[in-house]
């Protein structure tokens, strides 16, 4: 069974709640003032099931000017809407611009139902439907059918309802289930015994009793206590229906018409919007840079500030890129309609679609903020993906945060993911909690200033093995995690874009010189070292030849990484091969004996007793000796 969504437009009094009564049997004028006025102020809804068995939910929208927010939040979700005209009156004020509003709101499957049939002659009915056509014409609704009835005698409802049936079965496209799930609230009331019930049209995918949700832009999340579709209980709703929903862990107070439902973590709050706007051609005002106007978009109303992006002015009939600057948050994505009233006078004067939902603030003119807009507007979401990954160019984005900027399902951005990685576009760190994903030519571009860092760093150190990695991480990529930072590092030693030693990086050629300056200092360290045998000497002693600054500590440095010399502690040094001597000593004493003292050790290597403890600390360290609580004596480790 197909679920369709059908609303209603018109003008006041053209009979629109009453034509829905015919169809469903019920009044959908929920509120006394409503009832004693005769006029719908909010959201009406029943439904009824056509002759094949899907079932149709129906919207009463408002047709009075004052409640064209209302009208506005009715349109989400529909699929098919009847523009009821009454045929004694024809076409009027309000029944224009809901026209206007249907087509900004992107509406392409409609039925023009001329009501109130039984009140003119034959000749009246002929005149009112060619005017019908001529203002139609060139309008989203000029191939729109015409079907005639009274709602007050039964006149002409079966050939509606086949026609209905039959648009709904032809033209309308089932809505995805299998994205993430989102419900813009058009209203929201308590039930004594029940708590807070929410309603509204669900536009994609599918909700689940028991199931956690988040209230946006709000941030609270709410767990699904029961659903109900067209007033029966239910375990699962599906886009394209009507629903009303229990939630816990919220209050009526908290909710307000514009917020939505959706998953936690897959939508962002924002009070900017890049979009595309079009002036109506029926519009008597020129929209100028910064303008207050009303935003209508789902179920929301909120004002803002119009800032034009590639225009000076934008007339009537014209369109162009805009970011609109809200002065309340909401929750949208790209794609999303929307309507733009004046502030004051409260006039419709056009509408567009959402381009951007979670833009950067915006300057006018800019070359390639148009360039971006229009690949935004004509490409794919795959486009839009790598537009985002482009922006975070310095600390990657996780595909979690790509989901939620653009209110797309995690599976989604995924499989974008793996396209854009496919072309070769992006380069991809997957990590356990999440993927961290990087465009390209960022990526180069910070290869790039590394090397050229590091290069700069050879020529200042020449005798390191080169910059600390960690260094190089808090320089250029601090907002990067280090196990991120380390993939990355890795990827470019793979490709041999740079080379490691040990935790130090270094270009991928270069080689520790061992030129005459080098050899000079490093014949001073090995000699002075070789001279004092175990009467160690502090490397602070040792007596250079002239040396630029930082050489011989550099060069000491170059020693203890090729093994040649070790450290013993913060100041003496000496020849790794005098501490492997000592070591084997040591142990074949400790097999004997099973213990060591520094009198022993002074005793065994023909040295002081300050230089016989260090001795036996270093071979603590090496894991050879160990402490037996004496602070002067050592068994062995094992």
């Amino acid at each position: 069974m197909k679920h369709i969504i059908i609303g209603t437009a018109g003008h006041i009094d053209h009979g629109k709640t009453t034509l829905i009564k015919a169809l469903t049997g019920r009044n959908t004028d929920r509120w006394e003032e409503e009832q004693r006025r005769g006029i719908t102020i909010d959201l009406g809804f029943t439904y009824f099931d056509l002759p094949n068995g899907d079932r149709a939910g129906i919207i009463d929208v408002p047709g009075h000017e004052r409640f064209i927010n209302n009208m506005v939040a009715g349109v989400v979700g529909m699929d098919l809407v009847m523009l009821v005209i009454a045929a004694d009156e024809g076409i009027m004020p309000q029944t224009r611009e809901h026209m206007d509003i249907l087509g900004e709101l992107g509406i392409e499957k409609s039925i023009i139902v001329l009501n109130k049939c039984d009140l003119v002659d034959e000749e009246w009915m002929e005149l009112v439907e060619e005017e019908v056509r001529e203002e139609l014409h060139g309008t989203f609704l000029e191939n729109a059918p015409i079907v005639k009835v009274s709602a007050a005698t039964g006149e002409g409802l079966p050939d509606l309802i086949d026609t209905i049936q039959r648009m709904t079965e032809n033209e309308v496209t089932e809505k995805d289930i299998h994205t993430i799930p989102r419900l813009p609230i058009d209203r929201a009331f308590t039930i004594s015994g029940f708590g807070t019930i929410i309603t509204g049209t669900l536009l994609a995918g599918t909700i689940r009793k028991e199931d956690t949700l988040c209230m946006y832009p709000i941030g609270k999340e709410c767990k699904i206590r029961n659903i109900q579709v067209h007033g029966e209980n239910v375990d699962v709703c599906y886009a394209g229906q009507r629903v009303a929903i229990n939630l816990s862990n919220i209050k009526k107070s908290e909710i307000k018409r514009g917020c939505v439902l959706a998953p936690p973590k897959n939508m962002k709050n924002t009070d900017l919007l890049d979009v595309r706007l079009n002036v109506l051609p029926s519009s008597m005002r020129i929209l100028t840079n910064n303008a207050r106007l009303h935003l209508f978009t789902g179920t929301s109303e909120v004002l803002c500030r119009a800032v034009l992006l590639d225009k000076e002015e934008i007339g009537p009939g014209e369109s162009g890129f805009v970011q609109l600057r809200l002065e309340e948050e909401i929750a949208v994505r790209r794609g999303d309609r929307f309507v733009v009233r004046f502030y004051s006078p409260m006039e419709t004067i056009g509408g567009g679609v959402i381009l951007e939902p979670n833009p950067k603030w915006k300057k006018r003119f800019q070359p390639d903020v148009i360039e971006e807009l229009k690949k935004k507007e004509s490409g794919s979401s795959a486009d839009v993906i790598e537009l985002h990954i482009r922006q975070h160019d310095k600390t990657m984005v996780t595909v979690a945060e790509l989901a939620k900027i653009t209110a797309l399902a995690p599976e989604e951005v995924e499989e974008d993911v793996k396209e854009l990685q496919a072309a070769g576009q992006i380069h991809v760190f997957p990590m356990k909690k999440d993927t961290y994903v990087w465009h390209r030519s960022s990526q180069e571009s910070m290869t790039e200033s590394i090397l050229k860092e590091l290069e700069g760093f050879h020529k200042a150190h020449p005798y390191r093995p080169g910059m600390p990695k960690a260094e190089v991480h808090m320089r250029f990529m601090k907002q990067v995690k280090p196990n991120v930072f380390d993939m990355y590092i890795e990827m470019l030693i793979n490709e041999g874009k740079i080379g490691r030693s040990g935790e130090y990086l270094h270009a991928p050629a270069y080689e520790i010189p061992k030129d005459a300056v080098f050899e000079k200092a490093s014949r001073t360290i090995l000699e002075t070292f070789e001279k004092a045998g175990y009467d160690f000497v502090r490397f602070s002693e040792i007596v250079f030849p002239k040396l630029p600054d930082g050489v011989k500590e550099d060069v000491l440095q170059v020693l203890i990484s090729d093994g040649t010399v070790v450290k013993i502690n913060d100041e003496m040094y000496t020849l790794a091969s005098y501490m492997e001597k000592a070591k084997a000593k040591i142990i074949e004493k400790l097999q004997k004996d099973g213990l060591i003292t520094i009198a022993e050790v002074r005793d065994m290597f023909g040295t002081s007793r300050k230089s016989a403890k260090p001795i036996l600390e270093y071979m603590d360290s090496q894991k050879v000796t160990k402490k037996t609580g004496a602070e002067s004596e050592r068994v062995a480790y094992l």
